[in-house]
């Protein structure tokens, strides 16, 4: 942190630091003045920093916030934290083409040393006009970055320039520069006892815990009522079939339905009814066809009647057996 000094420090720095620097390229005296461009371009060769902004810092500029209490007291030094900007021209013979050769050991030298030195600041603090200044004591060392200006900038930059003509300049920013105030906080006092006990409710000398409006036995009430569910409340919830029962159980249902009942039955009646069916259909017609027609083929003479009339294992009745031997007779009369 510095004091108001550190913008004029800086500017004074600047200078020395391109004064110190211009060897070996350039091998003429050069005068390197801090100040704004001369209406009249001087004939010798001379090199002008002139510091024509000044913008605060945008990632610094609320670091410092809050700075006081509530009360009004001051916790820290409020700080101010600023960008400089520089122009920096150069004249001299434009036969020989100076002017161009000095901010081409310019931009050298502020290419190799971005950062102000330390030796540097404290020789420019040297000047009388900068005494009391503490730049040299700031943590934050300033750095120097070259900037962009176009054509439309660089005119209004020269038209606030009252009558002083163009020359060859390039564009500097310096950053980063604090300001701090000048009152000093005072500072918090120290502990002087520590007094920190873990005791549980009960014990002697423990804090009483707090109690509500209510009283301590509402507060238990209204705890426990609010805690325990209601009798009805407890019933439905018991006749209320669980979502977890029933998916159990038609997870249990589902597959032994089709486990158990379709391997019982399926080969249960084909192969209890097929075999039944057969023997018994070859055991009442085999028998009863073939004695038939043995007999028939025995006795041609026998008519249709008698051969069913005298089958001992013919299954219709006798009133239709004894019918039939009686037709069968008189047809065996007229024949």
């Amino acid at each position: 942190m510095s004091n108001a000094l550190a913008i004029a420090h800086v500017t004074q720095a600047l200078a020395l630091l391109i004064e110190a620097n211009l060897q070996p390229e350039i091998d003429m005296a050069v005068k390197v003045e801090p100040r704004k461009p001369p209406a009249d371009p001087p004939t010798e060769p001379t090199i002008t920093v002139f510091l024509y902004q000044v913008t605060p810092n945008t990632s610094q500029r609320n670091n410092d916030v809050p700075t006081r209490a509530s009360d009004g007291t001051l916790l820290k030094r409020p700080a101010a934290a600023l960008d400089l900007h520089f122009v920096i021209s150069a004249y001299g013979e434009e036969t020989e083409l100076v002017g161009q050769r000095l901010i081409g050991s310019v931009v050298r030298t502020l290419h190799e040393i971005p950062i102000l030195p330390k030796d540097i600041i404290e020789q420019a603090g040297e000047r009388a006009h900068l005494t009391g200044s503490d730049l040299a004591e700031a943590a934050q060392r300033v750095r120097f970055t070259p900037m962009v200006m176009d054509i439309d900038e660089t005119s209004k930059l020269w038209g606030m320039l009252h009558q002083t003509p163009y020359t060859l300049s390039v564009v500097y920013q310096a950053a980063l520069v604090f300001i701090e105030g000048r009152e000093v906080p005072v500072p918090a006092k120290p502990v002087e006892r520590q007094t920190v006990r873990a005791l549980p409710f009960g014990a002697p000398g423990a804090p009483v815990p707090p109690v509500l409006p209510g009283g301590a036995e509402a507060s238990r009430e209204g705890g426990s009522g609010a805690s325990a569910p209601a009798p009805a409340e407890a019933e439905a919830s018991a006749e209320a079939p669980r979502p977890g029962k029933a998916v159990a159980k038609a997870a249990g249902k589902a597959p032994v339905k089709p486990a158990a009942k379709a391997p019982e039955k399926a080969p249960a009646k084909t192969v209890a009814k097929a075999p039944a069916k057969a023997a018994s259909k070859a055991q009442a017609k085999a028998p009863a066809k073939a004695p038939a027609r043995a007999r028939k083929q025995a006795r041609p003479g026998t008519t249709a009647g008698e051969g069913r009339s005298s089958d001992p294992s013919s299954d219709s009745p006798s009133g239709f057996s004894a019918g039939s031997s009686a037709v069968g007779g008189a047809e065996g009369e007229e024949s």
